[in-house]
């Protein structure tokens, strides 16, 4: 046997009949039913509507950019300060505590609920409340 001899023993599907005109198929080039089939239709993209929506949004444009306050302990103050140092932003950045943010000091917020016996003086920090009172129990001053 050779391979002009073989031949296929299905029968070829019907061909199916298509639209009018054109070299589309089916539809001739003019889509399915319903909105794609009108004339003068004009879907844009869903990207460039968000996009052009986006600016309209409420405070769009001036979002506060507030920075979180960098937090430290007690425990880490009284390891790196001796009794009677100022404790503030620029401090702390020296004695590698806290880092920079962009170039500029940080917001630095001073937690801790345990003993203290050193008196420091607090400068330009946040300080929570049980913090504040170890402190000013201890003999150090806050501003």
């Amino acid at each position: 046997m050779q391979t002009h001899q073989i031949s296929a023993n299905h029968l070829n599907p019907s061909k199916k009949r298509v639209g009018r005109g054109g070299k589309r198929g089916t539809y001739s080039g003019h889509g399915g039913k319903g909105q794609t089939a009108r004339s003068g239709r004009n879907f844009r993209p869903i990207v460039r509507e968000v996009l052009k929506r986006y600016p309209k949004l409420r405070g769009y444009r001036n979002r506060p950019n507030k920075a979180k306050a960098q937090t430290i302990s007690i425990e880490k103050l009284m390891a790196k300060f001796k009794a009677g140092a100022i404790v503030s932003p620029a401090a702390l950045v020296k004695a590698n505590l806290v880092s920079r943010l962009d170039g500029k000091l940080p917001v630095v917020k001073i937690l801790g609920n345990q003993e203290i016996d050193k008196a420091l003086n607090v400068r330009g920090c946040q300080v929570s409340q049980t913090a504040k009172e170890l402190i000013m129990k201890a003999g150090g001053t806050i501003r």
